[in-house]
This record gives C-alpha cells, sequence and structure tokens, in this order.
C-alpha cells in the first residue's frame, strides 16, 4: 500500500518542531496518524513508523543548534535572552541580546510575527538583537522560559508575553441576510468610509465571488457552505496580511458562518471577525425586489432560494444588527465602521 500521507497546521507544524527539537514531549494525538507527514506547501517534513516520528527538517522553525551556530559566528557565547515583545526601558538592555517570539499557531507569513520583529527594530535602533520566532505558544508555554533560553543557546534576562494570541490588526467584516436586505450596499458604502479613513481594504461581493471565485457552484447547501468557506479563506488571508475583507455573501447557515470565523481568528488573532446581521425581514425583502427572484422562488421557477425554499438561519453571535427600515445606508456603514474602529 502506498504511504498515507496528511498535510499539517500551522498548529501542529509547531508541535513537530517542539518535539523535534527537544524542546517539549509529543502531546498524544495532536499529530495525525499518517505515514508521512507534509507542511501547507507539501513538503515532507517527517515519516511515522508506528510510534516513531522522524523529523526530516521543517522549512518554517529554525532549530536551536542554527541559532547557537549563527551566536558563534557572531562571537555571542552564551547572550542575555529576552522572551516576547521589547520591554518598557530598554535602555539597560545589553548589546548581545537574543529575542526568542514565541508564535507557535500563527500562520508563518503572519503580520503579527513581522510585526514583532519590527517593534524590536523600533525599539532598538543602532543596535542588532538576533530575533527568532520559537515554535512554543505564548498563552500556554509548553517550556520554561529558562529552559527556552537555554536551549538557544543563551540565559534567561527577562520576558513581556501577552497571554492573548498575537492580532495582525487585520479584519474581516461579514455582512449576512437575506437576498435584497441592503449588504450589497451597506458593504459597498464601508469600502468608501474605510479608503476614506487610509486603511487598506478588499470588497469580496456576494455576486462578483459566484462569477469568479466560485464560478461553476449552485445552490443547493454543499455548494453554498463551499462558496461561503471560500470567502472565509480569502478573507482570512487577507486579514493575516493586516487588511480589511469586507463581505456580503447570504451566508444563510450557522455552522457555516462559524467556519469562516475559526478561520479568520486563527489567521488575525481573536475579535478580527466581525459578523454583521442585516435583519431585513422577508416581507420588506421581498417589497423592494427589483429582479423580481422572490416573485420567481414563489411561483417555483428558482429553486433552493433562501427565505422562500431554503433557509435562513438568523445570527445570535453577529457583532452588529442592522435594521435597514430604521437606518439608512450611510448611517448602517457609519455604525460599522464606528465598531471597527474603536
Amino acid at each position: 500500500m502506498p504511504p498515507i500521507r496528511s498535510r499539517l497546521t500551522d498548529a501542529q507544524l509547531a508541535a513537530l518542531a517542539r518535539t523535534g527539537f527537544g524542546l517539549a514531549a509529543p502531546v498524544p494525538g495532536l499529530l495525525p496518524a499518517a505515514d508521512e507527514l507534509e507542511d501547507a506547501e507539501g513538503v515532507l517534513v517527517a515519516t511515522r513508523d508506528g510510534d516513531r516520528i522522524a523529523v526530516r527538517g521543517i522549512p518554517r522553525w529554525r532549530s536551536p543548534a542554527a541559532v547557537r551556530d549563527q551566536l558563534s559566528a557572531r562571537g555571542w557565547a552564551e547572550p542575555a535572552v529576552w522572551v516576547g515583545a521589547p520591554p518598557h526601558d530598554v535602555a539597560e538592555l545589553p548589546a548581545e541580546l537574543l529575542v526568542l517570539l514565541p508564535v507557535a499557531g500563527s500562520a508563518p507569513d503572519s503580520a503579527a510575527i513581522s510585526g514583532a520583529a519590527a517593534a524590536w527594530s523600533r525599539a532598538t535602533p543602532g543596535r542588532h538583537p538576533l530575533v527568532v520566532p520559537v515554535p512554543v505558544t505564548a498563552a500556554r508555554p509548553e517550556v520554561a522560559w529558562s529552559v527556552l533560553a537555554a536551549a538557544y543557546g543563551g540565559r534567561l534576562l527577562g520576558s513581556r508575553v501577552d497571554p492573548v494570541p498575537p492580532r495582525t490588526g487585520g479584519l474581516a467584516v461579514m455582512f449576512t441576510g437575506l437576498s435584497g436586505a441592503g449588504k450589497s450596499t451597506i458593504a459597498g458604502r464601508l469600502v468608501e468610509l474605510l479608503l476614506e479613513s487610509g486603511r487598506t481594504v478588499t470588497l469580496l461581493d456576494g455576486d462578483e465571488v459566484r462569477t469568479h471565485l466560485s464560478a461553476g457552484l449552485g445552490f443547493s447547501k454543499a455548494d453554498r457552505d463551499i462558496n461561503v468557506r471560500r470567502i472565509g479563506w480569502v478573507a482570512a488571508q487577507i486579514a493575516k496580511h493586516g487588511g480589511i475583507a469586507v463581505c456580503a455573501p447570504i451566508a444563510p447557515y450557522a455552522a457555516t458562518r462559524a467556519d469562516a470565523r475559526r478561520m479568520v481568528e486563527a489567521q488575525a488573532g481573536p475579535g478580527s471577525f466581525v459578523l454583521v446581521h442585516v435583519a431585513t425581514p422577508l416581507a420588506e425583502c421581498e417589497a423592494r425586489d427589483r429582479k423580481g427572484l422572490y416573485a420567481k422562488a414563489r411561483r417555483g421557477e428558482i429553486a433552493e432560494f433562501t427565505g422562500i425554499s431554503d433557509p435562513y438561519e438568523e445570527p445570535d453571535d453577529a457583532e452588529i444588527t442592522l435594521d435597514t427600515r430604521s437606518s439608512g445606508v450611510d448611517e448602517s456603514a457609519r455604525r460599522v465602521l464606528e465598531r471597527l474602529l474603536a
């Protein structure tokens, strides 16, 4: 039989690195029971023989041995180690400083990691600390900081670690509601306001997404789920890099909206997903129906039409609920903007 291969998530890849580097004992059941383990790009990083996992190489993470070699090349013998963000007073930091950033679980190209490294550059102008991301979780570290410092060839000086997972500063705003509720119109106005404020923003409108990203999909539950998950994935990539994604699908199912939330927050940090329920009632949406879609659905000419022949599961986890009967487009968009900038 051919070997069973499995791709690892960012969190699983970090767990593999911790084990392979000897930083922590393996956690049973955390890694898939596959013969060959790959990273997100399909590169083989480890093989399994029974309970034994042999690590071949993990492109993202630098091993403690490689870092110790770099310290030796600089002529640094057991330098001071600081874990996490710069201290409030950097004046007393020594010239020979190794900085370890515990960022396990973050995507390799996350803006949170580059932002953390940039914070050290701003805090120590003219100095050249060695900054190294390490596969340890900040909130619940798998190894004591003193042990981590020693593994990478230094002695612990101090730490400043935020137990809250890092945020990239990016956001994904998902509007959900019935067809004709006003999602796209409000989303478009929100994009204008965000651009006026100098933010980088991308609009993922429901109709445009179906024309391009989800071309060929129908309106069955399975296809609707795929469509929303694709939107969630793209939004997560945008938010991961610090941008803002504004999405306006119908997104009728609670479980799929929850999947999109998880994808975004896994990439951009807690609170980076904002669900906006445009709660225009069905009767009002039908009254506004300029395309005649509801009338066709009532006549049975359109199958699986949300609100008529297919369900819409109203969210109970929306950060914002808008009633377009009493709130105009500009007022609604500004209300969302206030929430984003708060």
